[in-house]
């Protein structure tokens, strides 16, 4: 793999020199601006040349964030960084991610990347609401080093934002910019064409049609074949109306007959900022509104927010402010609406039933999803408010004193109802043999209403206080120390009433409610969590070429501390054990060092190294050292409950997770920075994990978590860019990446082999860690297989599995290509972003559903009549692997089909939901035209922007993932993903316009 990555790179560099050879031309300008240069942001605030930051770091700017308009910042990360890994953890309305900078390192622990905005440590959601017009760029800190000031928040990487700023214009100025989105559901699972509704056996049509009976209310597709004689007839379909009267549609696949349940969603954002300042001060106002009407009827998102930017110099003291106030409010239908969705037979147009009833919907066995969407809601409101401050005082042109403050005050108000729906109807007068039914014969339980109301309230504060000190010890070293302290302080409130049963139905208020809930089995809770910590940084630079970093510091938590306690009569009293983090990192850059490497061909080189511990308790729950109550359901007996303490504990000297990090980078430019590339490799060793040890419940004890395993977490990156073509009037740029990364466990507990993160009983899989493989996998039951690779079956044909799981595939990939690219030509941009991710799986629930359906094309690619062969599978004879012609059940029949794709024989084996992860996406495409200054010169307007653009318009994924689901969905924030659940609605694309005016 090595020979052959560095071979291409030979190609491409060879042939990226002979290219630009030829195309040097008198107006070739290859003049370029020097981003070393630029100042970036780094950890605590601390700025810095690119030249000195000896940890790996690569920075996003605002045209890169905003050229899709992308209305989350931290999904329009995708595919521009390399080691960056974003899945989609809820595509509904308000949509949210995972983010993780080079794989996971911790099995039980937060693996996110921290998001640190303005200089203070903020949170994932918060981004991912911020305007990205506001954001003048994102430093993304992949190494630890670079991470490491900020103790165990930053063990895994850190995303910098800087917002804008005013300018020094005494002027005002204003920018608007306005956007219109059009989404449309995309790559929604491709269902077999070939069967229809129906039933082997059902009564409702007793005429056998190649062995399968009609029936109009299915919600299966073991019907009879659309080739039959029913095919293209005018049938009925679902249950009788509220009149008794039947709806009818003709008896044939029908394309889009689940995909026009989806809407097109319009999401519409405009936003104007007014900047103004002079030499000492500056303000800028934001003010933002998105409206999103989603592709689900009636979900919506409705987001205001408001910035406030100001500073002022004052002689020797210098002020910084920023409020940020965030209102959004959401309306959205239950997430199990989709999994109800996938049950529509391919016969059935869904749109019409969308004023049917549950009782008269297109099958009785699912609730009809437009009754869901207009009966099953959840609405939240939610208001964060955040304050932010930087005070600095200039003792002199060498000590200053600088103080970084902020709070985030949050308010949530969660209410969510279900209507009631009894299935008190007689089915009569409908001709059929359906009359004199009920709908609750049909196995069919009332819908019970109920109402819960969820309010939440959250402080958190974050102040950072430092001494600074910037002195030229010689004329060739520089000095710069920075020692601080820090003091976090977080806490929330959480209160929830509710129940079922509303009196008056449509009055949504606990008022309502005749069966409350009990307030120990609600959502009711106060946490806190507290740390502070000592921390220095030090800089030193030799001549402009030479640079190290080194940083310490010292932190406790209240995750780590311990009160008194009797155990065993002993009396164990007060800890608060502190942990030190610490970072080494140097960087050399040779073509400043020696001026004869320096030319036309490499013009700058240069090399880095470090190295850091840092630590990570987020594995430690809130008050885990501390054995809180619990209120067990029916515990002593019946309805009433006693109070009892929980039955995980920690171990008392549990310390964080320790990472041992060290990495090398390597960065050369070629002709004038037309050809760049970076290069990085790293190598992140946990010395003792947190995890669970299962124990004997009689010891009244089920779980026990402790440091109790090693792993090994590595990987390398590269990143290339060229720059083809530059002149006046045209400029074509290129970039790609490849990263590569994986997570090994080294040890477990002792007589541990694997511990497992979640599993899937109906479907025999689930995703674990396991010793001496990489993190996370899926393991689950597997097929058995002669030596071919041919599956086994029984005497009764169906297949035989594994007793024991085995390793199905892994959640993380292979490795990651990124790819961008775009061209301008005088007022004309055009830019795409794409990427390619291979060697991961996934776990596809919605492809068990279509099979238990009779939806999937493996149910319908023979003929049903004739029962099922299991493809290339063999039997045992006599010691002897010979081909099989048993069908499953050893049924011949459509029967036998039927009932070997909706039993255990089928569902049980986790193997075959296991689906490969490989995907090529297209994620942006842009096309910007800035009108000419000439034509605005006259006017008020100083500059107007134009564009097209589209999200997501392309994919591509693996052959035997048949649009099951997207490969970057997950079912949790946690290290348990690779899951893809019902609840998680299709891919979509969007296509939009913008409109970007400043004045």
């Amino acid at each position: 793999m090595k020979k052959l990555t560095t071979s291409v790179l030979a190609v491409v560099l060879t042939s990226s020199f002979v290219m630009l050879s030829a195309q040097q031309t008198p107006n070739d300008s290859l003049k370029t601006t020097d981003i070393r240069e630029v100042v970036v942001t780094g950890a605590l605030g601390l700025k810095k040349r690119q030249d000195a930051v000896t940890s790996t770091n690569q920075v996003v700017n605002n045209a890169e964030i905003t050229q899709a308009n992308n209305p989350n910042a931290v999904q329009a990360l995708t595919g521009k960084v390399s080691g960056l890994q974003i899945n989609t953890t809820n595509n509904s309305v308000n949509s949210s991610t995972r983010v993780v900078l080079r794989g996971p390192r911790s099995i039980s622990g937060n693996n996110q990347a921290l998001v640190v905005i303005d200089g203070v440590i903020s949170s994932l959601d918060i981004l991912q609401n911020i305007p990205p017009e506001i954001i003048d760029n994102m430093n993304i800190i992949k190494g630890m080093q670079g991470a490491a000031l900020y103790g165990e928040r930053g063990s895994n990487g850190v995303i910098v934002v800087t917002t804008k700023r005013g300018t020094k214009s005494e002027k005002l100025q204003f920018n608007l910019t306005s956007s219109i989105d059009f989404s449309s559901v995309f790559k929604l699972p491709i269902r077999q064409k070939l069967y229809g509704q129906g039933y082997p056996g059902d009564t409702f049509d007793t005429t056998d049609y190649g062995g399968a009976n009609w029936t109009p209310y299915e919600n299966t597709n073991w019907g009879p074949a659309y080739s039959s004689v029913l095919g293209g007839q005018s049938l009925l379909v679902g249950m009788p109306q509220a009149d008794n009267t039947w709806l009818k549609e003709t008896f044939d696949y029908k394309k889009d007959g689940m995909s026009n349940f989806f809407k097109t969603g319009v999401l519409i954002q405009n936003g104007l900022s007014v900047t103004a300042g002079g030499s000492d001060s500056y303000v800028f106002l934001s003010v933002n509104r998105a409206e999103n009407d989603f592709v689900v009827d009636k979900d919506y998102l409705k987001r205001n927010n408001f910035i406030l930017k100001a500073g002022k110099q004052l002689g020797k003291f210098r002020i910084d402010g920023n409020v940020n106030y965030l209102d959004r409010r959401t309306s959205t239908t239950n997430s199990s609406l989709y999994g109800q969705l996938l049950q529509t037979p391919t016969n059935v147009d869904v749109r019409q039933f969308r004023h049917s009833l549950p009782d008269a919907s297109y099958s009785i066995y699912t609730v009809n999803p437009y009754w869901t969407i207009d009966n099953d809601r959840t609405d939240v409101k939610d208001r964060t408010f955040t304050g932010l401050i930087n005070l600095e005082y200039k003792l002199n042109d060498h000590i200053s004193f600088t103080y970084a403050g902020t709070i985030v005050s949050g308010s949530t108000v969660e209410e969510s109802h279900v209507n009631a729906f009894a299935f008190d109807r007689e089915y009569k007068d409908t001709d059929t043999p359906i009359d004199g039914t009920h709908p609750t014969d049909y196995g069919l339980d009332p819908i019970v209403s109920n109402y819960y109301k969820t309010v939440g309230t959250s402080f958190r504060y974050y102040g950072d206080l430092m001494a600074n000190f910037d002195y030229n010890l010689t004329d060739d070293l520089s000095f710069r120390f920075n020692v601080g302290h820090n003091i976090q302080d977080a806490s929330s409130s959480t209160v929830q009433v509710g129940g079922e049963n509303l009196k008056i139905p449509g009055w949504y208020h606990i008022n309502n409610v005749l069966q409350p809930d009990q307030f120990y089995s609600l959502n009711n809770n106060n946490t806190r969590q507290r740390s502070f910590a000592w921390f220095a940084n030090l800089d030193l630079g030799y001549k402009d070429f030479l640079y190290f970093n080194g940083t310490f510091r010292y932190e406790k938590s209240s995750l780590t501390s311990v009160n008194p306690v009797t155990i065993q009569g002993v009396q164990l009293p007060f800890s608060n054990k502190g942990y030190p983090y610490y970072s080494f990192g140097a960087s050399f850059i040779p073509t400043k060092a020696f001026a004869s490497i320096k030319g036309d061909i490499l013009n700058y080189a240069k090399v880095s190294l470090n190295y850091s511990r840092v630590g990570n308790s987020s594995t430690i729950n809130l008050y885990g050292l501390d054995r809180v109550g619990a209120f067990p359901v029916g515990y002593p007996f019946g309805s009433l409950s006693s109070y009892l303490p929980t039955t995980t504990v920690y171990a008392q000297d549990i310390e964080p997770e320790f990472y041992y990090s060290k990495e090398a980078s390597l960065q050369l430019g070629f002709l004038k920075d037309r050809i760049t590339l970076d290069a990085s490799i790293f190598r992140n060793d946990n010395k003792n994990f947190i995890t669970t040890i299962s124990t004997s419940s009689a010891s009244g004890i089920t779980n026990f978590q402790d440091n109790i395993g090693n792993s090994r977490n590595q990987g390398y990156e590269l990143d290339l860019g060229l720059t083809p073509i530059k002149t006046k009037d045209f400029e074509w740029k290129l970039r790609g990446s490849y990263s590569t990364y994986d997570t090994e466990i080294l040890s477990l507990a002792e007589g541990a082999d694997e511990v497992a993160l979640y599993s899937s009983p109906a479907t025999n899989v689930g995703i674990f860690a396991v010793k001496g493989e990489n993190f996370p996998v899926i393991k689950g039951t597997k097929y058995q297989r002669d030596p071919n690779g041919n599956i086994i079956v029984n005497a009764n044909g169906n297949p035989l599995a594994t007793t024991t799981f085995e390793v199905l595939g892994k959640v993380n990939p292979d490795y990651i290509l990124g790819f961008s690219t775009s061209f301008k030509f005088k007022g004309l941009t055009l830019s795409a972003t794409a990427d390619y991710r291979t060697g991961n799986s996934f776990v596809s629930i919605a492809k068990a559903s279509l099979g238990s359906t009779g939806a999937s094309e493996k149910t319908a690619d023979f003929d049903r009549s004739q029962g099922y062969v299991i493809p290339n599978s063999v039997q045992l004879v006599n010691g002897q692997y010979v081909p099989n012609t048993t069908p499953v059940g050893n049924d011949p029949s459509y029967f036998g089909v039927m009932n070997y794709f909706t039993t255990a024989a089928y569902s049980s084996v986790g193997e075959e939901f296991v689906v490969d992860g490989t995907a090529l996406k297209v994620r942006e495409i842009a096309l910007t035209y800035d009108l000419p200054k000439s034509i605005l010169r006259n006017t008020f307007v100083n500059s107007l922007a134009i564009g097209v653009y589209a999200r997501n318009p392309f994919f591509i994924y693996a052959k035997d993932n048949r649009n099951f689901n997207d490969p970057e969905t997950a079912n949790t924030n946690g290290n348990a993903g690779g899951v893809a659940v019902t609840g998680q609605y299709p891919s979509m694309r969007t296509f939009g316009f913008n409109l970007n005016v400043t004045f």
